[in-house]
């Protein structure tokens, strides 16, 4: 579940998570959190394995989604590429899906200390989107368990 893709479902009055006015922003993203982690529910429900594919800025915000997805196992995986291969991946996407961004060093350190060991730190830096899924598939059921 892309959480980019649930949050554009607000047409009207969208407002982007860093956007303003910020309580709109605020409220917006808790929707779209709800409405992930309902989708997370309602597939494994039926015998899926969902993976939600979003950005959890902080520890409260991991503590909330956690709290949604009702007695499940929760494996948190953060991509954690080196920032100079950040910034190219960047460059080579698609114009329209660029996220032209300057705080990388910031939001790392910050990630670091909001999240400390939880889950599974994940270089990619040298890896393809295959290779990095497979071993998601592979190494996060021993890797990435929540404590």
């Amino acid at each position: 579940m892309d959480g980019f893709f649930i949050s554009t479902l607000v047409v009207s009055g969208h407002v982007w998570a860093l956007g303003e006015p910020a309580d709109e922003a605020a409220r917006q993203v808790e929707l779209c959190n709800r409405n992930l982690c309902a989708l997370a529910n309602n597939f494994s429900d039926a015998g899926f394995t969902p993976v939600i594919d979003t950005v959890i800025p902080d520890r409260k915000q991991l503590d909330f989604f956690v709290s949604l997805l009702r007695a499940r196992q929760v494996l948190f995986v953060v991509l954690a590429p080196r920032i100079d291969v950040c910034q190219y991946r960047n460059t080579v996407r698609d114009p329209q899906e660029r996220f032209d961004f300057d705080g990388y060093e910031t939001l790392q350190s910050d990630m670091k200390r909001q999240f400390g060991d939880v889950g599974w730190w994940f270089d990619t830096s040298d890896l393809t989107p295959g290779q990095t899924a497979d071993r998601i598939i592979h190494q996060a059921p021993h890797r990435a368990l929540m404590a």
